[in-house]
């Protein structure tokens, strides 16, 4: 599994800087991001890039919805929720087999990374805290599996 896409609702939060995250740790990993509500071109929400920025991390990130296309190309969809998992199951009906929450691929109990959106910036530096804690034990099972 080389090539991970990160599934979040707008594209401008969670999964930006799962993807950011992604590539500044794991360089080696073919990523992108993508959202069930996003509309083309935005860019990253203002608290996400200072989150980000607080660890060094600039981000820089256009926003773009998930197509099949993006679905085909990716090896492994890693969803924020369990809602947008199921959302996609629903549209797209040929990629159960890579289709998984982070938390629920890594064997969590709980699936959900809440969304930010609105909060503090303490809440987005704790969804990246969160988002590479995960990453780091994601990377360590694509290791394992290979």
């Amino acid at each position: 599994m080389h090539r991970v896409l990160f599934v979040c609702t707008g594209n401008t939060c969670r999964s930006p800087m799962a993807e950011a995250i992604m590539k500044e740790k794991y360089p080696e990993i073919d990523v992108q991001s993508a959202g069930m509500m996003a509309s083309h071109g935005q860019h990253a929400n203002g608290k996400a890039v200072e989150a980000m920025d607080g660890r060094g991390m600039i981000q820089e990130h256009i926003s773009q919805p998930v197509t099949r296309e993006l679905l085909s190309w990716a090896d492994l969809v890693l969803t924020m929720t369990s809602q947008h998992k199921e959302a996609l199951k629903l549209e797209y009906t040929h990629f159960d087999d890579k289709l998984f929450t982070l938390k629920e691929f890594l064997d969590e109990p709980e699936h959900d990374i809440a969304d930010p959106i609105g909060f503090d910036i303490e809440t987005y530096e704790n969804t990246r805290e969160q988002l590479e804690y995960y990453i780091d034990l994601l990377v360590q099972k694509m290791e394992e599996e290979t």
